[in-house]
């Protein structure tokens, strides 16, 4: 018997979450002609409109909620858990899938039970230093387990799987394409900020009281404010959007980037070789924290708590910095030595093993 492989991916809610699955998802599709993916996401996250702008299909199960902790709340979710896992299975057995690839989240915990009785393989991915409570549980039955932070699960450390865009950006002979593409001017520098696919609304605060002497001293701002806040008043030199369509672009425009420190977005700078400001957010176990400190430790970067991020601070330090080229090349190169830009296709390598085995026990050959 011969057909495709077909990889379920079990991700949905945030993008952090959909967005490493779908560079997983390209990867794949590179590696293997006549490859079939399919994403098992939530009802009304974000996977509904990037999986299928993505060009995959999606498949959808109830959200269940889950605590942060193995504790007795876990038991209130028991029974949405199991109707989740239900339609999980079902979605499984229909398209006969050979693996199930998941980043966490909400979305991903009943797919990741539904393969425990059935020939198909787990493979697990966990972003942050602090693993969520999905991966938590589905690392204890999973076939391959890859962490971006050593220690965070016990597993293989790889980096998340960026966009083919990123992986292969060489940021300074893009540079004038990104410049044009924003409407910069290629003399002065620029200051990328965003707080991803959301926005961050005290980064934005600080920002827009600081401003004016950024732009004064002759600095140039990028700045992705989220679709969900308040569009900011328009000024010579501030460039503002509610979301970066072309974050290659974005990235090789600029000579500094201010940041949250979400796993994607920190695996992305450090790829690029992007000096950064982090500012974590300040919720959940503190792991966006924890993701920033490798690039903080080898130099090529800046982290600052959010209650300490002031427009005098961030004045002085980026009209610093900005101004400094050797300071923001050893920063970049710095950053560049934690990026990884390969981990795309070595995720995809061992998922198609992974898959290989589960059709070998099935009696299947590779279409």
């Amino acid at each position: 018997m011969s057909r495709p492989t077909h990889v379920v991916l079990a991700a949905g809610g945030t993008a952090g979450h959909i967005e490493p699955a779908l560079n997983l998802a390209d990867a794949l599709t590179q590696l293997e002609r006549g490859i079939e993916v399919t994403v098992i996401g939530g009802e009304h996250g974000l996977e509904t409109t990037l999986v299928p702008a993505r060009g995959y299909a999606l498949r959808t199960v109830p959200a269940v909620a889950m605590p942060r902790k193995l504790s007795v709340d876990l038991l209130t979710v028991g029974p949405k858990v199991r109707k989740a896992k239900a339609l999980s299975g079902e979605i499984l057995d229909e398209v006969d899938a050979d693996v199930v690839v998941g980043f966490g989240g909400y979305a991903a915990l009943p797919a990741y039970l539904a393969t425990k009785k059935r020939d198909c393989g787990l493979v697990l991915h966990e972003a942050n230093a602090t693993a969520g409570l999905a991966n938590k549980v589905g690392a204890r039955f999973a076939d391959s387990v890859m962490v971006s932070v050593a220690g965070s699960l016990p597993g293989t450390t790889l980096a998340l799987p960026l966009r083919s865009a990123i992986a292969n950006l060489d940021r300074s002979a893009m540079r004038s394409s990104g410049r044009d593409y924003f409407g910069l001017n290629l003399n002065d520098p620029v200051l990328l900020v965003f707080g991803g696919s959301q926005g961050a609304q005290h980064i934005n605060a600080v920002l827009s009281e600081c401003l004016p002497r950024l732009l004064a001293q002759g600095i140039q701002v990028l700045h992705a404010y989220g679709a969900k806040n308040e569009a900011p008043a328009p000024l010579p030199g501030y460039v503002a959007v509610p979301y970066v369509d072309r974050m290659d672009l974005a990235y090789a425009a600029a000579d500094l980037g201010l940041t949250r420190a979400g796993a994607m977005t920190v695996a992305e700078v450090a790829a690029v070789g992007l000096p950064s400001i982090f500012v974590p957010l300040p919720i959940g176990n503190g792991e966006q924290r924890f993701n920033a400190l490798p690039i903080v430790n080898a130099g090529g970067g800046l982290v600052i708590e959010n209650a300490a991020l002031t427009a005098e601070w961030l004045t002085g330090t980026v009209a610093q910095l900005v101004k400094d080229s050797d300071a923001l090349q050893a920063m970049s190169q710095a950053a560049a030595q934690c990026g990884v830009r390969d981990a795309a296709t070595r995720l995809a390598a061992e998922v198609l093993r992974v898959a290989a085995a589960y059709q070998t026990k099935k009696g299947v050959a590779r279409g």
